[in-house]
């Protein structure tokens, strides 16, 4: 199972935290990350999945895979600059953003049009009239905001599966 990560590029001491708490919750429970592979929230939760031995994922907007923060196992290039936010949540069965600026907004919106389920840790806290939104989850902390996104996941895969 591959689960997105996306926040801000530059965390503060709170986020960084959280962020690797989440990182090395994913990967107790033998998930696969996925993020920007940049620094902040991304490489935060990149280490935490490290510390819990587990596997990292970064999608880079440049083309250098050397830019990848020190806890990225498989770092992969796109050259897109932000248009790589589109892969970086379709990449994942679920999403869990953590704190995060415009960039994080738009995955969010991506993740959500594309009907691919977002926990906020955290993040953005938006309603808009007349729209029920049920793939937007606010999670109070790491455990909730991974049990959550498991738990999306699995709900994601089990209906592909049925397809």
């Amino acid at each position: 199972m591959i689960i997105s990560v996306i926040g801000s590029s530059e965390a503060n001491e709170e986020l960084v935290e959280l962020a690797t708490k989440v990182g090395y919750e994913l990967a107790q429970n033998g998930v696969i990350m996925v993020c920007g592979g940049l620094g902040g929230v991304m490489e935060a939760a990149c280490q935490g999945a490290k510390q819990a031995g587990g596997m990292t994922i970064g999608i880079l907007p440049g083309n250098d895979p050397k830019s990848a923060n020190q806890f990225v196992d498989i770092p992969i290039c796109t050259g897109m600059g932000y248009a790589r936010n589109v892969i970086v949540v379709k990449t994942g069965l679920s999403v869990i953003a953590v704190g995060g600026a415009y960039g994080t907004l738009s995955e969010i919106g991506h993740a959500l049009g594309d009907n691919i389920p977002v926990v906020g840790l955290r993040t953005w806290d938006f309603n808009q009239e007349n729209l029920e939104n049920e793939l937007f989850t606010i999670a109070k902390t790491p455990s909730e905001a991974v049990n959550i996104a498991i738990e999306e996941a699995n709900n994601r895969d089990t209906l592909n599966r049925v397809k």
